[in-house]
């Protein structure tokens, strides 16, 4: 956490220093983008490259993302809202970044090891680009393994068409990534539904007490959504969901 703290403060450096304000005293080397027609196959090669890359880091957020705790989390904490019944409390902001804390929290352990195995021999020169790449391929992988079921990771290697793997480093990660994501939404919605079931119960008990009261025109969600507070609030609501969420993605 320290470590992306000092990326986070690094890059309200660079913002700083290319303010309208710094830019007045300090005097930087502009960049210009071009385009020209290309007149040998290498320079073609070469501009086809770039879209590539920058098409790349485009995705590279998502991708990043479906490969990290975030699904679980960002699923679970919204089907918590939706139980409760306020649809837009707490906002959407609040969910999403409740949910990005948390996924930094839990995936620290992996970025420090990337980190020391990748990141920093890279930047001392120690390896290439390619073997950092590799390297921070390793923790990525156990992470995905841990939380993978068997079902998944059979499907997607079925379906790949390719030879049953004997080990964890015969998988391809291209069939890990998918079996991933397909586990993480299975345990998001088995947590969702034990959350949903409290809730549910109290919407029967209103919706039966109402019916007995021969006031079955007002709506139950109505009168049931102060009892839902006052469970959530009482049982401690969101520590229990994030120490569950934490430890579930405990080694």
């Amino acid at each position: 956490m320290i470590k992306n703290l000092k990326n986070i403060f690094w890059l309200l450096g660079v913002y700083l220093f290319t303010s309208p304000i710094a830019q007045a005293a300090i005097s930087l080397p502009s960049i210009n983008v071009g385009m020209k027609t290309a007149s040998t196959p290498q320079e073609f090669t070469q501009g086809v490259q770039v879209l590539i890359m920058l098409t790349i880091l485009t995705l590279a957020p998502s991708i990043i993302i479906m490969t990290t705790a975030f699904i679980r989390i960002v699923i679970v904490l919204s089907l918590t809202r939706q139980a409760i019944g306020t649809a837009s409390l707490p906002p959407n902001q609040v969910i999403v970044g409740l949910a990005l804390i948390l996924t930094f929290f839990v995936m620290s352990p992996t970025l420090s090891k990337i980190n020391e195995t990748a990141y920093q021999p890279y930047m001392k020169n120690l390896i290439t680009q390619q073997q950092a790449l590799d390297n921070s391929l390793v923790p990525l992988r156990n992470f995905m393994f841990k939380q993978t079921h068997e079902s998944e990771l059979a499907l997607f290697v079925k379906m790949a068409k390719i030879e049953k793997p004997k080990t964890k480093e015969d998988v391809p990660t291209y069939v890990l990534i998918p079996s991933f994501v397909l586990s993480e939404l299975k345990t998001a919605f088995k947590i969702g539904f034990v959350i949903f079931l409290p809730f549910l119960v109290i919407d029967l008990v209103v919706a039966s007490v109402l019916v007995s009261m021969g006031m079955m025109f007002l709506p139950p969600t109505t009168i049931a959504m102060p009892f839902k507070l006052i469970m959530f609030v009482m049982v401690d609501g969101w520590f229990l969901i994030t120490k569950s969420l934490v430890e579930g993605f405990a080694p």
